[in-house]
C-alpha cells in the first residue's frame, strides 16, 4: 500500500464510525433474534435453527467477530498515526 493509498486520520475515523454503526446494528438484530427465540415453542425453534438461513446467520455472526478485531486494529493504527 503506497502512502497515497493510506487513509487520513479523518477518513479513518469516518470508516471506523461507519463500520462501528454496522456492527452495532448487527448486535441489536442478534439481541432481537434471541428475544424472539425465547418466545417460540421448542418445535418452532428447532425448525428455525435447522434452516440454511440460520446457518448463514451464524456464519455472518462469526465473520463479524473477525471484522470487530479488524476494527480494533484500525483504531490502534489511527491512534499511532495521530501520535506520530
Amino acid at each position: 500500500m503506497s502512502s497515497q493509498d493510506d487513509l487520513t486520520p479523518e477518513e479513518g475515523r469516518l470508516a471506523y464510525t461507519i463500520i462501528s454503526s454496522l456492527l452495532e446494528g448487527h448486535e441489536k438484530l442478534s439481541d432481537l433474534l434471541v428475544l424472539m427465540a425465547h418466545s417460540m415453542d421448542e418445535d418452532t425453534l428447532q425448525a428455525l435453527t435447522g434452516t440454511p438461513q440460520w446457518e448463514a446467520y451464524l456464519g455472518s455472526k462469526r465473520d463479524l467477530e473477525q471484522t470487530r478485531s479488524q476494527v480494533d486494529d484500525l483504531i490502534e493504527k489511527l491512534k499511532l498515526r495521530e501520535n506520530a
